[in-house]
């Protein structure tokens, strides 16, 4: 949790969630996201899976205090998305784990429960490849805060999914995540907790100056 209390330093930058009415979802807000079909957040932590690539695992988790959830929008790799630019639908974005600094990842290799393809969390201090780049699939303009979006895998162009198989020891309870060809009811996310940067294009049009 120190991870994510530590961006509450940039002051007036941030607004927790509720407390602005700036409804679209921004570059360099951490957010944890909820898979809206079987109420788990989106969750990785620092065990490896025992097959497939073996590198970190993610998992849905029901917790809604698990600071092992929270995640860092990006823009996709080898770019800068400025703090505050408004994520719009059909966006190519990266997603990093707050805690541990890898990105969410996929790649052909297979998922250990449901055999569909694996989802894991690759790279160092943020830092990963280009099988970190997620699309963002929306309707209209932009990703907004309370609206259900999907998150198209940009090189295999499965979607980011949860179908309730479970673990056992020693992430017992939590949730296999995977990547699914076919659109579904299992692959909607939605923003909740978190601490979002203020939209820039709107700080401007109200007439606000802030030092990046």
């Amino acid at each position: 949790m120190a991870a994510v209390s530590s961006l509450l330093l940039f002051g007036g930058l941030w607004s927790a969630v509720g407390s602005s009415n700036l409804a679209v979802v921004t570059c360099g807000s951490v957010v944890k996201l909820l898979n809206t079909r079987h109420n788990v957040r989106l969750h990785s932590h620092d065990v490896r899976y025992g097959s497939g690539s073996g590198q970190q695992s993610v998992t849905g988790v029901t917790s809604v205090d698990d600071s092992n959830s929270y995640w860092r929008i990006r823009g996709k790799t080898a770019t800068v998305c400025e703090r505050g630019t408004p994520i719009r639908c059909g966006q190519p974005i990266r997603l990093t784990h707050v805690n541990t600094g890898r990105n969410l990842h996929s790649h052909h290799f297979t998922s250990p429960l449901s055999g569909n393809q694996e989802v894991s969390a690759f790279g160092e201090d943020g830092e990963g490849d280009y099988l970190d780049d997620w699309t963002v699939l929306c309707n209209g303009p932009y990703w907004v805060r309370d609206g259900e979006v999907r998150f198209k895998h940009s090189s295999t162009e499965v979607l980011l999914s949860v179908t309730g198989e479970q673990y056992g020891r020693p992430i017992s309870g939590q949730k296999e995540v995977h990547g699914m060809a076919q659109p579904s009811q299992n692959n909607y996310w939605k923003a909740m907790e978190g601490i979002f940067m203020k939209p820039s294009e709107l700080l401007k049009a109200e007439g606000h100056h802030t030092e990046l």
